[in-house]
């Protein structure tokens, strides 16, 4: 399984859809991962993003890195990095945050445009495409790995029992 697609009606349940991707990463695959959010500004990247991380254990707040480029979220025994590259004015800016640092087995990394970071980021394990469909969204995960094969197959039992 390659790709799985998904309606999602509204906030929670793109939210729900974030914490149902941390419960497969912390009780099945149990090691870090690498997603690609592509999506119109205001598609609900940052929301998934939060239900993925208060997923993982997080109980603050979760913030759109839109100005920090690296929202980073320390917990037990995760480390989980928000990305947002749009402000991102040359790849190479990257090479001064460590960015390859950021790519280590406990690490989920979710990276929003990841296109101005071509040739710096890890080899995404999943690639999620968020689209409007009037005031709803339709989600698309789409598996670059193994890993993230494993993941949709997971997923999907989440979803369909």
């Amino acid at each position: 399984m390659k790709q799985l697609d998904y309606f999602l009606a509204d906030e929670e349940a793109t939210i729900a859809m974030g914490t149902a991707l941390a419960t497969v990463v912390k009780t099945k695959l149990k090691q870090g991962i690498v997603v690609f959010l592509n999506g119109e500004l205001g598609a609900g990247k940052t929301t998934l993003t939060r239900g993925f991380v208060r997923g993982m254990g997080h109980q603050g707040n979760v913030k759109s890195p839109t100005y920090t480029l690296v929202e980073p979220y320390d917990l037990a025994d995760w480390h989980v990095y928000h990305f947002d590259l749009y402000r991102l004015s040359d790849p190479e800016e990257l090479e001064y945050i460590g960015i390859r640092d950021y790519f280590e087995e406990n690490c989920c990394c979710f990276i929003e445009w990841p296109e101005k970071g071509t040739g710096l980021l890890a080899q995404e394990d999943l690639i999620i495409n968020i689209a409007y469909i009037g005031e709803q969204r339709n989600i698309s995960l789409n598996a670059s790995t193994d890993k993230g094969v494993n993941l949709l197959k997971e997923l999907k039992e989440i979803f369909t029992g």
